[in-house]
């Protein structure tokens, strides 16, 4: 039996990195964050583990091997109300690259993936109100 090509290609996962990213890069909030953790000379290898991360995530390709929720962990100046502009970012790019059913797909995952980020990150179920 044949296996059905990915749904989502090499192509288009760079496309959403890559597009995605610069727009972050811009953004007034959520910029100095990723530039203060990735740095300049950074950013050429974090797009390639993004690539990787996304390519696992939508076709189960087993390219990305690290720990995401330790990575972060360590970003200075993250908060629990950067992940709206970020998912709204995302939402926005993934519209524009796919058609809509893939694009409801993408941004169904990159939902999931903030979400463990934040209860990971933020919830705190021992602290005092």
């Amino acid at each position: 039996m044949a296996v059905p090509p990915p749904q989502f290609t090499d192509d288009e996962i760079d496309r959403l990195v890559e597009t995605f990213y610069a727009r972050i890069r811009r953004h007034h909030r959520l910029g100095p964050i990723f530039e203060g953790a990735i740095g300049e000379d950074g950013w050429p290898h974090h797009l390639a583990t993004l690539k990787d991360f996304w390519s696992s995530v939508l076709n189960t390709t087993g390219r990305y091997k690290g720990q995401p929720m330790i990575v972060h962990q360590s970003v200075e100046g993250i908060t629990e109300g950067l992940f709206t502009p970020w998912l709204n970012l995302f939402h926005q790019t993934a519209v524009e690259i796919f058609d809509a059913p893939r694009a409801a797909i993408v941004g169904q995952k990159a939902e999931r993936i903030a979400a463990s980020l934040k209860l990971g990150l933020f919830f705190k179920p021992d602290a005092i109100a």
